[in-house]
């Protein structure tokens, strides 16, 4: 129980997210240490080997004990190569698992993110996410054992001061050189780090977007202005990557010429002193052979400071990203068993971040369990937000949404979700078989939900042509399918396992006139005794619902009966 202070202050000091993962492996690190301990402990031990033969059996032609020395050091060197073998396991072994444990938490994190919170490109998300490879190759890397080899560098000054007294001074006055070189160079590094993760992040940004518009950046000719975009984030981060690369390079080969130094040092002092027969010629090359144990730690030392910096900068964004609030409550959160399906909103206000306008102004709305209701406006008038609010995925900045008399930010927000059947209006799929697309991995929707909600959406219809079926493979996004087919399996994803409440946001946009009437007509009976809000412009839509409320700029202008709404649209009587 001796390690338990230790242990609590290491957890108030640094994030949970990365502490946990690294006292887990503690036990791991702790045979690392050991390793590394006896590997140093084994250096000494050649210096010894080579002192013996020069002073002890060369002069006196002592073969038989040349040859037992040889299988001694045999021996320890065998073992030295176990060890460090054993050192790159258990440190690779740790790393992976802290690379797991940190990698999983922060997937969980994104996924639980609050959207208004979240990162404004999706470039620079991801490559935050691409920072966690910097954290495990970190911990994974033998340099870090460098930390345990720094107390064996008395050792080894002991050892020198025992064998041959004043050469112990050239090594010992190279240290504070290497220390003060190290040190001198870090803040540069923690700058240039910095630099090169933002443009690093800039250029993330460019490429994914790139990527994942280049139908459309082909299209409308965008590619001269991303390229020149893609050349200036290219030129920026290769700049800043340069001086990061020759600043961490200046300790290392200050730690390399000052190793040299102390090598020459150790035989232009030792020469003086064999000629005085101060010492053995044994001595002084085991004192060099040792001098060169003493700076080959701290130039390790210098080239994990180096990658220290830019590790700190990584740690010190991913946090960032692990403080931002999640979506849901703060305290235990509620999983409602069964949904009615009444959804109440209450003087509800919403802007969208950076956004000049609220989105949603003072809405008041009361929608019953089992009605169906339509949502007409022009464009930006809050209909597709009024349905984000209701899903939880944005909270009101002011009022309160409610389903079933309770705010929805006191449900659990999957759990919530999985009552709610939607399908929005971007119409994304995952890359995968069509049957993931529609079943979600949801325990609740067998094959045959899947092909009765399937045969609704119309997806079926299509599906039943192609040889691989529902086990056809599609790309990201959905790319290789038509608008139509996509909207198809979004609005089938929505009806599988019937879920109390379903929104559909503008379902038949990319259908012709006769898939639509076909969806309409299979919809109708589907509906019957669920909540439904149903945001469209299409008129033909709203024989789904029997009531309609129109919207114009963030605020309800009219709500109604359907035919009495319409009449009113018709005869131009609303604003």
């Amino acid at each position: 129980m001796t390690d338990q202070p230790l242990i609590a202050a290491a957890r108030e000091r640094f994030a949970p997210w990365l502490i946990e993962p690294m006292l887990e492996n503690r036990g791991t690190y702790l045979k690392v240490a050991v390793a590394a301990a006896m590997i140093n402990l084994f250096g000494l031990v050649a210096s010894l080997f080579t002192m013996t033969v020069y002073d002890r059996i060369i002069p006196n032609d002592a073969s038989s004990s040349l040859v037992g020395l040889s299988i001694g050091l045999a021996i320890v060197v065998l073992f030295d190569f176990v060890l460090r073998l054993l050192r790159v396991y258990f440190v690779d072994i740790a790393g992976a698992n802290i690379d797991y444990e940190v990698g999983d938490t922060l997937f969980a994190k994104l996924l639980a993110m609050r959207l208004d919170r979240r990162p404004a490109s999706t470039g620079t998300l991801t490559g935050l996410m691409r920072e966690l490879e910097t954290l495990r190759d970190f911990f994974a890397s033998a340099t870090l054992t460098a930390i345990i080899d720094v107390p064996f560098i008395l050792l080894t000054l002991a050892v020198i001061a025992l064998l041959g007294g004043v050469l112990v001074l050239p090594p010992l006055a190279m240290i504070p050189v290497v220390v003060l070189a190290a040190l001198l160079t870090n803040p540069a590094l923690d700058r240039l780090s910095a630099k090169s993760l933002g443009d690093g992040l800039r250029k993330q940004s460019v490429l994914v977007e790139t990527v994942g518009s280049l139908e459309t950046v082909k299209a409308i000719g965008a590619g001269p202005m991303l390229a020149e975009r893609w050349r200036s984030a290219l030129r920026s981060h290769a700049h800043s990557s340069l001086g990061q690369r020759l600043t961490a390079s200046i300790a290392v080969t200050t730690a390399s010429s000052a190793n040299t130094i102390a090598y020459c040092g150790i035989i232009i002092v030792g020469v003086g002193l064999l000629r005085n027969h101060e010492i053995t010629t044994g001595v002084l090359l085991a004192c060099s052979v040792l001098c060169g144990r003493v700076i080959a730690p701290l130039a390790q030392i210098a080239t994990l400071l180096s990658r220290l910096s830019a590790t700190r900068i990584a740690y010190r964004q991913i946090n960032a990203l692990m403080q931002m609030p999640d979506e849901g409550p703060a305290g235990e959160a509620l999983h409602p068993a069964r949904i009615e399906g009444r959804i109440e909103l209450r003087s509800v206000a919403f802007r969208y971040p950076n956004a000049a306008e609220k989105a949603l102004d003072q809405i008041s709305l009361t929608i019953a369990a089992g009605e169906r209701v339509g949502f007409l406006g022009r464009v930006g008038s809050g209909k597709s937000t009024l349905a984000r609010l209701i899903l939880g995925l944005y909270e009101p900045q002011e009022g309160v949404v409610m389903i079933d008399g309770t705010d929805v930010r006191q449900f659990d927000p999957g759990a919530l979700r999985r009552c709610i059947g939607a399908a929005m209006q971007d119409n994304v799929l995952i890359a995968g078989s069509v049957r993931d697309n529609i079943c979600v991995e949801r325990p609740d929707v067998d094959h045959d939900e899947m092909i009765r909600a399937a045969s609704l959406s119309g997806t079926h219809a299509f599906m039943g042509q192609i040889a691989n079926g529902y086990d056809l493979r599609l790309a990201d996004r959905g790319d290789g399918l038509s608008g139509g087919q996509r909207q198809s399996i979004s609005i089938a994803r929505a009806l599988a396992g019937r879920p109390p409440i379903l929104v559909f946001d503008e379902p038949s946009s990319a259908m012709d006139g006769q898939s639509e009437t076909d969806l309409i007509g299979r919809m109708q009976p589907e509906v019957e005794g669920r909540t439904l809000l149903l945001i469209t412009h299409r008129l033909s839509l709203l024989r789904l619902v029997e009531r309609v409320v129109v919207l114009d700029r963030g605020r309800i202008v009219a709500d109604g009966a359907r035919e009495t709404i319409l009449q009113r649209l018709r005869g131009g009587k609303v604003a």
